[in-house]
């Protein structure tokens, strides 16, 4: 229960989708795979799931090449694409036999019926997909990827068009599937990859810039700035709070909370000032970026510096 995407280019005819892309996914672990629109994720998801071929590089799911083990493969995995294919003129249910049916299996109404329960379909098996909300559409497009009972899953945008129950919902059912499966996840929410994913692999134009834990790449990007946020107890003066050593910036809030930015730590200075001007400091936080903030940082500055290097280039 694997994935290793070994050295992998793809070029769509002279654009390059793909630059030498490596990375190994072990037994039950959940990645996240993030990345701005036309990064490369979903090309790179159709390739491991074999609906592409690379242009150079090879894949393995459990050990197993898939340029030439495709049939194989694609047993194994279990597949949610981003736009999410289904028979709109077919009933839920029959629709999950007919998939069970293509997989050839021999517990069909067992694994329907498993399906349809975890996914919580039950009360619109009877209905047509084609009126079907889209959360519900996106239910059955996860519960035919996880019908066949795969080692591998690869979820494309899996929580879109869910409601904030539905999201939650679906969270932990790939929680608890990671907890049997390897599971590649792409998603544009950041609270999704922070509360279910062990790992973060993000992806901007073909090349992977971060490869880590959230909890390592959130560290890793440390701000150079000390951002504090400060609610004291009655109203207080901006050219006041301009006079407390080390301060660089003071942004307000409202009502008597403001953010003060500092390239040190002057936590000690605020309650100093705060003492001798009578007040009281109610709460105050330190800062940190999330992981969307880090997410726009890393991407935003290597796109800067690729269009530095091209403008070098071009000299």
């Amino acid at each position: 229960m694997s994935i290793t995407v070994n050295k992998v280019t793809k070029f769509y005819g002279r654009q390059k989708a793909l630059d030498n892309v490596s990375f190994h996914i072990p037994d039950r672990q959940i990645v996240g795979f993030i990345g701005p629109n036309g990064a490369g994720k979903t090309t790179l998801m159709r390739i491991i799931t074999g609906y592409l071929e690379p242009s150079k590089g090879e894949v393995l799911v459990n050990g197993l090449p898939v340029s030439t083990k495709k049939k194989i493969i694609q047993s194994q995995i279990g597949y949610l694409p981003e736009n999410n294919p289904l028979y709109y003129d077919m009933y839920v249910e029959d629709f999950l036999m007919f998939v069970a049916s293509i997989f050839k299996l021999k517990n069909k109404k067992q694994q329907v019926e498993h399906v349809i329960k975890i996914t919580g379909l039950g009360p619109e098996r009877k209905k047509k997909i084609a009126h079907l909300s889209k959360g519900y559409k996106q239910r059955v497009g996860l519960a035919q990827a996880i019908l066949h009972n795969p080692s591998v899953l690869i979820l494309d945008e899996p929580t879109s068009g869910l409601d904030p129950n539905q999201i939650i919902e679906i969270r932990n059912l790939i929680k608890q599937l990671g907890q049997q499966k390897t599971v590649l996840l792409s998603t544009h929410i950041m609270q999704e990859v922070e509360a279910i994913c062990d790992r973060i692999i993000i992806i901007n134009k073909g090349k992977i810039i971060a490869d880590d834990t959230p909890e390592t790449i959130e560290n890793r990007v440390e701000d150079s700035m000390l951002k504090f946020l400060i609610e004291f107890d009655r109203d207080v003066k901006r050219k006041d709070l301009e006079t407390i050593p080390g301060v660089e910036e003071i942004h307000y809030i409202k009502d008597n909370k403001w953010l003060i930015i500092s390239l040190d730590d002057i936590r000690k200075n605020i309650f100093q000032f705060a003492v001798s001007r009578n007040l009281t400091v109610l709460t105050i936080e330190q800062k940190k970026k999330n992981l969307e903030e880090i997410f726009r940082e890393l991407t935003t500055n290597a796109n800067h510096l690729e269009a530095q290097n091209d403008n070098t280039n071009n000299q």
